[in-house]
């Protein structure tokens, strides 16, 4: 993943930024040091800022797509409301169970529910009122994610999709140059998002870019 800031303004930036628990730090660490993928994790700097605005929300429910280790599930936890839970959806059973030996570390075990199979069977059967989503799994179902989650959030709910940059690459698509079916589908979700009146929306150039969607 490209770096989209200045790498000494990202320093300064994380410096000034409340530390994350020794459990999280923890998570971060193994996964750069032992994974090929570590770039898919949320890291420091958002996962801090995930975490404030679910601290903001205080919501009841939450809803995941996109499990990987757990470290956004347990930055999400931080804000959770005393009765609240976030349902964690992964459909690779590995990264479920490297993600539940984490929770049981951790003091919101009993607050994350972790969810295998395919993302969209699980919406579709999901019963829970919503306050905050995060889609953070295949770019090319991101669309359908959003179409699916949206009509069961409440007023005043947030959806926050992940990767919405990805490296700057959308700018290819945005220009009419060739890109992949990834980019071509993160491109579409960005113009959906920004051209549907049931959400007021901001992009943020946030580490790979976050897209935030409030439900009217």
């Amino acid at each position: 993943m490209m770096i989209l800031l200045d790498q000494k303004i990202q320093e300064y930036s994380d410096g000034f930024t409340s530390k994350e628990s020794e459990l999280l730090e923890e998570i971060r660490l193994n996964t750069t040091q032992n994974r090929d993928d570590s770039a898919m994790l949320s890291g420091f700097h958002q996962g801090r800022f995930l975490a404030m605005l679910s601290k903001l929300m205080s919501p009841h429910c939450i809803l995941e797509i996109g499990t990987y280790v757990g470290y956004s599930s347990l930055c999400f936890a931080e804000g959770l409301s005393h009765h609240g839970k976030i349902y964690t959806i992964d459909i690779s059973e590995e990264n479920i169970n490297i993600a539940n030996s984490y929770f049981k570390k951790s003091e919101y075990q009993n607050k994350i529910v972790p969810l295998l199979g395919n993302a969209l069977d699980i919406i579709s059967n999901f019963n829970e009122t919503i306050d905050m989503v995060f889609i953070d799994a295949d770019k090319i179902n991101y669309i359908n994610y959003y179409e699916a989650v949206l009509p069961k959030m409440r007023t005043g709910g947030l959806i926050i999709a992940d990767n919405v940059l990805w490296s700057g690459k959308v700018l290819d698509a945005a220009e009419g140059r060739e890109a992949d079916e990834d980019t071509k589908a993160l491109h579409k979700f960005n113009e959906i998002i920004n051209n549907d009146n049931r959400v007021e929306n901001v992009l943020l150039p946030l580490r790979d870019g976050l897209m935030l969607a409030r439900k009217r």
